[in-house]
């Protein structure tokens, strides 16, 4: 079990610093991620921070970094860029 700190009533994991999951803020949590988020994780990634980012589309830390790292795999991470640069 990773060891968690809680500041301000809201649990971090102590390791990286990242919010847990807490449903108050991730509400989009095991949601599909839309055309229209995608672009925005893309197209955001270097000029926001991650967490930022994470909290903009209502889902962990986590999650952003996965789905960055899977469309980046996939070769799709150019295309979501460009979508959201329109």
């Amino acid at each position: 079990m990773p060891k968690i700190y809680i500041r301000e009533g809201i649990e971090y994991t102590a390791s990286n610093h990242r919010m847990k999951y807490n449903p108050e803020f991730h509400e989009n949590h095991g949601k599909p991620f839309t055309v229209k988020e995608l672009a925005f994780l893309c197209s955001s990634w270097e000029g926001m921070k991650k967490a930022d980012i994470a909290m903009a589309l209502g889902r962990t830390h986590g999650t952003v970094l996965s789905k960055a790292y899977e469309l980046k795999r996939k070769g799709q991470f150019e295309y979501f860029k460009k979508r959201g640069h329109v």
